[in-house]
């Protein structure tokens, strides 16, 4: 039985590596994968996700308002198994599309990404998915004091923490750095 999986984990995890590495797993057992990104995402270009150890592919890039079943059913239904990167910018409504094509279409659904933002609040996808994936697991990442990091600290040009702006504000490691919530609150306190 096909399920919806929710691998999230903080900046510098190895998701993206991850979900790249899915799909070749899959295409080695000859099977067919759609393998997806919000065209928010535009870091690597519009249609390729990149991870920061040099993999890379080409994906079908979708827009905010784009209904994820129908694109299923209209262009990809030979497809064995659907992966999304960066699935936190998804909407609440495709989540709940891909859920619906796990149920519909037994086909299983992988989506990689964030669960919250720079200001630990969570992404409308990401608090989607946990509200209705079937399997939920964490891919790991380090702070540079060696605790688990949690929080995806943003920094401005400086290299201050930043806490309030938009939600969405593409970058990688010039931009953000993967922190425990404790060090991430001492540097918030010694910056004020």
């Amino acid at each position: 039985m096909a399920k919806l999986y929710f691998k999230f984990g903080a900046m510098g995890c190895s998701k993206t590596a991850q979900a790249l590495i899915t799909k070749f797993n899959y295409e080695e057992r000859n099977m067919k994968v759609l393998l997806m990104k919000p065209a928010v995402d535009v870091r690597d270009g519009a249609s390729v996700i990149r991870s920061r150890i040099g993999l890379s592919q080409d994906a079908v890039a979708v827009k905010e308002q784009e209904d994820l079943y129908r694109l299923y059913e209209e262009k990809y239904s030979d497809r064995d198994v659907i992966i999304v990167d960066e699935c936190q910018f998804l909407t609440p409504e495709q989540v709940d599309q891909l859920a619906d094509i796990v149920i519909d279409k037994n086909i299983p659904v992988l989506c990689f990404g964030l669960s919250t933002d720079f200001t630990t609040h969570l992404f409308p996808g990401s608090k989607r998915l946990f509200e209705v994936a079937e399997s939920i697991s964490e891919i790991k990442s380090v702070c540079d004091c060696g605790a688990k990091a949690t929080v995806n600290a943003r920094l401005d040009d400086n290299g201050k923490i930043v806490t309030v702006g938009s939600q969405v504000l593409l970058g990688g490691n010039d931009r953000y750095v993967p922190m425990c919530r404790r060090c991430w609150l001492k540097k918030r306190a010694e910056q004020t």
